[in-house]
């Protein structure tokens, strides 16, 4: 089953000009290693809160910032998210936001971010998404706002599986394995045309101009002498689009392996160290060793941990330190925090 992105209630778009680059003193961003490529768009994470239950003195509770180009997404929505997002120049076109599951620490803020789009007078409609269980819980919150907000709220179930289609990429849920009922998220965009080779339109006669263009964007050209050339002349084959994966709350399970199988980047829970491990087992969580291990058994290009539980909010060195033993492939381990923005090139191959 899937979704369409383009709804009824319209469609925020999201300025990139409104999410900058590094600030002296507040956000520091991580690229991945890759190249650029040819017609770049933008994948970017913002970490807007990286604390577990409850927030610390410099970290917020759960929420994630996802731009794909004009698209603003964000994936779960702590308290006090809303004014994490004017600290970190995160604009409020938000299109749809993605709840992970049913604890407050993960959709709390909803109600206040909703709140602040209604004064900053927003008229587009927003979507939530959200487990089986929470699309009650969340028209029971919004419920308690004592003014009717001016704009649509749609809340839909998004079942493990099943799909949400956006312009060249989509995001769909699997399942976490949390109290509760939960969900993890992927973000995979389409292949990419194939890289364009001039010389050998050249040598069949193409002359350069728009008909580079149009053989670029997957048409056949008609020449002169009618003649006609396929792209797949001209072109090598597809490139992979890029995918990140950000599991919410969870146990280490097979099923985050298969949704991250080679993907460019895993934001993984890791809300313990491994001496913390059978309360990670009784509360439904990870240690930073697990979470290093679910990367290497799905070959990720890099790892980012977050929901770190306050006793490792000052100290953080000691997950990446365990997650990076375990990480003997050399997958590149970072421990986020907030204002932390990380860059998703795309693929050279």
């Amino acid at each position: 089953m899937g979704f369409d992105a383009g709804s009824p209630y319209g469609r925020a778009r999201a300025s990139v000009s409104r999410i900058p680059g590094p600030r002296s003193g507040a956000l520091r961003g991580v690229a991945l290693a890759g190249a650029r490529g040819d017609n770049w768009a933008v994948l970017r994470v913002i970490f807007l809160g990286t604390s577990s239950a409850r927030p610390t003195v410099s970290r917020n509770t759960s929420a994630l910032a996802v731009q794909r180009e004009g698209d603003l997404h964000l994936f779960d929505c702590g308290e006090g998210t809303q004014r994490q997002m004017m600290c970190y120049g995160v604009g409020f076109n938000v299109q749809d936001i993605y709840i992970s599951h049913m604890h407050a620490d993960h959709y709390l803020g909803v109600i206040g971010l909703l709140r602040t789009m209604s004064l900053q007078g927003r008229e587009q409609g927003m979507r939530i998404f959200t487990p089986r269980v929470g699309v009650s819980v969340l028209r029971q919150a919004i419920g308690l706002e004592l003014e009717e907000l001016p704009f649509p709220v749609d809340i839909r179930r998004l079942s493990p599986g099943e799909r949400v289609r956006h312009a060249g990429y989509t995001i769909h849920a699997f399942r976490a394995d949390h109290p509760g009922g939960a969900n993890g998220y992927v973000l995979k965009e389409d292949d990419r045309p194939g890289r364009f080779y001039p010389e050998r339109a050249r040598r069949l006669g193409v002359p350069e101009g728009p008909l580079f263009g149009r053989l670029q964007r997957g048409e056949a050209v008609e020449l002169n002498d009618g003649q006609t050339v396929e792209p797949d002349q001209v072109m090598g084959p597809a490139r992979p689009g890029r995918s990140l994966v950000y599991t919410g709350d969870t146990r280490p399970s097979t099923a985050t392996v298969e949704a991250a199988n080679g993907c460019d980047l895993l934001i993984h829970e890791a809300t313990f160290a491994e001496e913390e491990t059978e309360r990670a087992e009784r509360t439904g969580h990870s240690t930073a060793k697990q979470a290093g291990r679910i990367a290497c058994r799905a070959g990720v290009r890099k790892l980012v941990l977050t929901h770190l539980s306050a006793r490792y909010s000052e100290r953080p060195f000691v997950l990446e330190r365990e997650a990076r033993r375990v990480c003997s492939d050399g997958c590149p381990v970072t421990v986020a925090y907030d204002g932390l923005t990380v860059e998703v090139p795309l693929r050279d191959a």
